[in-house]
């Protein structure tokens, strides 16, 4: 696979697992009052400022086939987390957090909790609320928080590095691929990767930015 289809693989994989975890997620910390939620709200938010080398290192000591995380992995499948795409793919769900379950906590305390009530007045289950309810009026959200993770996931550099090395066609994403490129002094390689990057992240924020002259969604 090439470098930029493994890229957008693992966008696409990160992504799609971020949705399904960061969803209920976000959902809990716009209608919770626990003591817990400062404390959970921090580790989330934790990626937006540590540095991506700090992250990366500790993953690779728990990705480590001594380690209980990496031995277990290594008992169900057969092949090392540190290395490898599976190592990427839950390095990049932890980096980039924040940046599904931001969006969506704010889209969904945007809602307010009056809605809800009278879905509940009419007999409308939980989850019937929550999907007819919820989920159009925080479509915004979600649209923002699935870009974003998308775009940050593309753009990673220290925790892939640091965890999936520089393996081609397993590990070598598009941010890798400018710094080996710069490293062997090829500079016009580097300038077309790094130019297609820079349109991209213009293009994504170019539509966040009108999008949320119309919703009005926080990111971070």
């Amino acid at each position: 696979m090439g470098v930029v289809a493994l890229t957008l693989w693992l966008a696409f994989c990160v992504t799609l697992i971020l949705l399904l975890i960061g969803t209920p997620l976000a959902w809990w910390l716009s209608q919770t009052c626990s003591r817990a939620k400062p404390l959970i709200e921090a580790l989330c938010a934790m990626p937006l400022i540590l540095p991506p080398t700090v992250l990366g290192f500790y993953l690779l000591i728990a990705f480590n086939p001594q380690a209980p995380i990496g031995k277990f992995w290594i008992s169900v499948t057969g092949d090392t987390l540190s290395f490898s795409f599976a190592g990427l793919v839950i390095a990049s769900v932890i980096y980039s957090l924040p940046f599904m379950v931001q969006p969506l906590q704010s889209a969904f305390e945007t809602v307010g909790k009056a809605p809800l009530e009278a879905a509940a007045s009419l007999r409308a289950g939980r989850w019937d609320s929550f999907r007819s309810v919820v989920l159009p009026q925080s479509r915004r959200g979600f649209l923002t928080a699935c870009v974003l993770t998308f775009a940050h996931t593309i753009g990673e550099f220290g925790v892939v590095l640091m965890v999936g090395g520089n393996i081609p066609g397993r590990t070598k994403v598009i941010a890798i691929e400018i710094y080996e490129r710069v490293e062997t002094l090829d500079y016009a390689g580097a300038h077309h990767l790094s130019f297609g990057l820079l349109l991209f992240s213009f293009i994504v924020l170019l539509a966040l930015y009108t999008l949320n002259r119309k919703g009005g969604y926080r990111v971070g």
